[in-house]
């Protein structure tokens, strides 16, 4: 049985279907992220699961419970939102105490060592007496995570969590947080519009556009064998082009570049070289399609075959590697 089972959810503002017949199941111990452009519904499914909203049909299953109606209180998750919504008038170390309070068969000793077990699992022991703006973006995420984690909650729920940080603070963090789930072993459902964290950090990623599904699968899947041409083109980049009446895409590292041209092959003709230190990517127009092509070669390889603008290329397209049709 799944920690969590969500069977046939719908949701609706007023005229506007926000959710429509949603159905997963997420395992014990799983970091699921659910993924998709703004709009599409993911936020408003992760209110429903916290009981923050009701979904109009449809039930939530928590640990084999039928939750659907169960208060927001009653369910035993913390949360952490994009805004970390850190008291500005407490400490560190208050902060998380603050809900740890709530516990009456603790000792005020037995909370404190909590507290600073949780700012240990983060790292942020020496700077526990400081307040949140005496922080810096990455310090405050630590801080909301560890008084979300510190009531030992049955799952835990991140509504874009690293979108307010730098690129750099953000993949550092995102690391850390993979890090910290595996390690407590807490059931972690994820809220994020970047496909990069979805893609590094998600045991599964359920893949979201227009208030339904399109694809559930882990990353791997979900890269190299997308379900729907939204996928394809949401998920990295993907190059379509036709054959016969079927509509295929091929990622732009799969592609060939060989240097004599045999029938089947296809003509390039380079317009552009995108630098991206250890890869360039290369914006090509094929002639016979009418369309443009990207190939992401090794840069030294590219810098070996001087290539130039308006150089011809001929391309193979493995065929193990083409994804053979889109819904």
């Amino acid at each position: 049985m799944s920690f969590l089972e969500i069977k046939n959810i719908t949701k609706r503002f007023g005229q506007q279907t926000v959710l429509s017949n949603i159905n997963m199941n997420i395992e014990q111990g799983e970091l699921v992220c659910i993924l998709g452009p703004s709009g599409c519904g993911k936020t408003t499914l992760l209110r429903i699961v916290a009981g923050l909203e009701t979904a109009d049909s449809g039930q939530i299953f928590i640990d084999g419970r039928d939750s659907t109606f169960l208060p927001s209180s009653k369910r035993n998750f913390g949360i952490v939102f994009q805004s970390y919504a850190l008291f500005p008038n407490m400490t560190v170390i208050e902060n998380i105490l603050f809900g740890l309070k709530q516990k009456k068969e603790m000792t005020s000793a037995e909370r404190k060592k909590k507290a600073l077990d949780m700012l240990s699992l983060v790292d942020l022991c020496e700077h526990q007496n400081k307040y949140p703006r005496q922080l810096s973006g990455g310090q405050q995420q630590r801080t909301a995570i560890a008084r979300a984690i510190a009531l030992s909650p049955s799952y835990l729920l991140l509504d874009e969590p690293l979108s307010a940080l730098d690129a750099k603070v953000r993949t550092k963090l995102r690391t850390e947080i993979r890090a910290l789930q595996r390690k407590i072993g807490i059931t972690t459902i994820m809220v994020t519009h970047d496909q990069e964290e979805a893609l590094t950090m998600a045991d599964r990623i359920i893949v979201m556009n227009n208030a339904v599904i399109e694809q559930i699968a882990n990353p791997h899947t979900i890269y190299n064998y997308p379900a729907s041409r939204f996928v394809a083109d949401f998920i990295g980049t993907m190059n379509f082009y036709n054959e016969g009446e079927a509509m295929r895409g091929i990622r732009p590292e799969k592609i060939k570049v060989v240097e004599h041209w045999e029938p089947h092959d296809i003509k390039a003709l380079v317009k552009e070289l995108e630098f991206k230190g250890a890869f360039t990517r290369i914006h090509s127009h094929i002639p016979k399609e009418n369309s443009e092509f990207f190939i992401d070669l090794p840069s030294e390889r590219v810098e070996n075959m001087n290539l130039q603008r308006n150089t011809m290329l001929f391309l193979k397209i493995p065929e193990e590697h083409a994804v053979r049709y889109f819904s």
